[in-house]
């Protein structure tokens, strides 16, 4: 009896081995690509803006691909001051993006995440990562700070991804991630 309880509990063993190597195994081969466009109807967070916006005054939009399949998407800004609301993202990466031209094109200091949803499990985790690795190479930008909803699970999802609660505002909450 105790054999074959030793046998099933070492199958049990590999089958989770399994799944998790088969789980994270996209993980290993993504990569962070800036997108021209993407489907705003997918976005949790702010479908009403849309990809003009996330592409005008400096504004981007980056995604995790796997398989040339993308797997999580991020919308930034960059600014040179912490907004509260939407329209302030909006003024203040269109003043960042106006002065870039006397700073050899580097629009603002920092990044603005305003939205991020996954579409694989594990990409938003992942996301965030890749995205904190571009900004810590950059030689301009010195803080990612999040314009997020004020939700439950936005504060769960940073707070959990090693952010720092920077402020609550009316509409919305900020958090800093650490360069």
């Amino acid at each position: 009896m105790n054999k074959i309880k030793r046998k099933l509990n070492i199958f049990k063993k590999r089958n989770i081995d399994k799944k998790i190597d088969n789980f994270f195994s996209w993980v290993k081969g993504a990569e962070l690509v800036e997108l021209k466009s993407c489907n705003i109807a997918e976005d949790p967070v702010r479908p009403e803006l849309d990809v003009i916006f996330r592409r005008s005054y400096g504004r981007k939009i980056f995604g995790v691909k796997y398989n040339k399949e993308i797997c999580a998407i991020m919308c930034f800004g960059f600014t040179d001051e912490v907004p509260k609301t939407v329209k302030e993202l909006d003024l203040m990466t269109r003043d960042a993006y106006l002065k870039s031209a006397q700073r050899d094109q580097n629009i603002g200091k920092i990044a603005i995440a305003y939205t991020v949803w996954s579409k694989k499990r594990g990409g938003g985790k992942l996301i965030v990562k890749e995205v904190f690795k571009m900004i810590k190479k950059s030689n301009h930008l010195n803080r990612l700070i999040t314009l997020s909803p004020l939700t439950e699970m936005a504060r769960k999802f940073h707070l959990n991804n090693g952010a720092k609660e920077l402020q609550v505002n009316e509409e919305t909450q900020n958090f800093e991630y650490k360069i």
